[in-house]
């Protein structure tokens, strides 16, 4: 009789992050935000063209959203994890090299908005069905991101012993100190994704079911990120700011969950539709169609 196979318990940790490519590094860290970029690129271009509008458009505006949203998501990062750059045994220099980890997505949502805004008045579309549009595309590529953090071996939770708790290096400078080398812990980048991925899904269903617009969907975004956030930062233990007692993220998760359900609801009371046009200026489009079809 055979015995019984038994799987081992743990997710391991990959053993390298860096490769190179001759003379250059290619870092897992920057592989996966810009696979993330890319698919979400992919699927915001399609939603955007079943939404009536030319897919084009949505490269034309991440020419402004996505550098926007680099430089937010960094200078956040460094400002609520200020010790590694400014601390006693800190290095200011390193708040530049963004491909080492490190990019907070409050920052880089809040940057990158204002960034496609300037490329929705660019492109002459409007922003709240674009930032629609864009939703879910973000929380699959916030999903993908988080494979950085696997391979960088950071951001894990707090140590447990259930069967799917991530391997560290002991090796490794993310380590906590005093603990056995064998400890697990909570794999929050995993749990980051599946949650993230499960929203993206739910946005989806809801906005073809309800037909959301004029941002709710956005704010349906704002709302699940956070909640979810909310209870994974609970679990983290990797260094960061404490307000009250609280790491910071925990509290812009609970305001930033409670701005996106009021944004929600008050946009809900004042536009329960959706909208009927992408354009900013529909009069002049309407007026360009029509000449262009009185000289066909």
């Amino acid at each position: 009789m055979l015995a019984p196979t038994v799987l081992p318990l743990g997710i391991p940790s990959p053993s390298e992050s860096v490769w190179q490519l001759g003379p250059f590094p290619l870092r897992a860290y920057a592989l996966a935000i810009l696979a993330g970029i890319a698919v979400a690129l992919w699927i915001a271009r399609r939603r955007w063209a079943e939404r009536g509008g030319d897919p084009e458009t949505v490269i034309e505006i991440a020419f402004w959203a996505v550098p926007f949203g680099i430089v937010g998501g960094r200078i956040y990062h460094v400002v609520s994890s200020p010790d590694a750059y400014w601390g006693p045994d800190g290095d200011p220099i390193k708040a530049l090299f963004i491909w080492q980890g490190g990019l907070g997505i409050w920052g880089a949502i809040a940057f990158g908005a204002v960034g496609a805004w300037i490329g929705c008045r660019r492109q002459g579309v409007r922003f709240a069905p674009f930032a629609d549009t864009l939703a879910p595309a973000l929380l699959v590529a916030q999903a993908i991101g988080r494979l950085g953090n696997w391979f960088n071996q950071e951001l894990f939770g707090a140590p447990t012993t259930l069967p799917w708790g991530l391997e560290i290096d002991p090796a490794a400078p993310t380590f906590p100190d005093g603990l056995p080398a064998d400890t697990l812990f909570h794999p929050t980048f995993l749990y980051e994704m599946l949650w993230n991925l499960a929203a993206a899904a739910l946005l989806v269903y809801l906005d073809r079911r309800f037909r959301l617009g004029h941002g709710r969907v956005f704010w349906l975004y704002v709302l699940l990120y956070s909640v979810g956030r909310l209870w994974i930062e609970l679990l983290r233990i990797d260094p960061a700011e404490q307000v009250l007692g609280l790491r910071l993220n925990v509290w812009t998760s609970i305001v930033v969950a409670l701005g996106g359900l009021i944004a929600f609801v008050l946009v809900g009371r004042r536009h329960p539709g959706r909208e009927t046009t992408l354009l900013l200026d529909p009069a002049a489009a309407d007026e360009e169609q029509n000449a262009a079809e009185r000289t066909r």
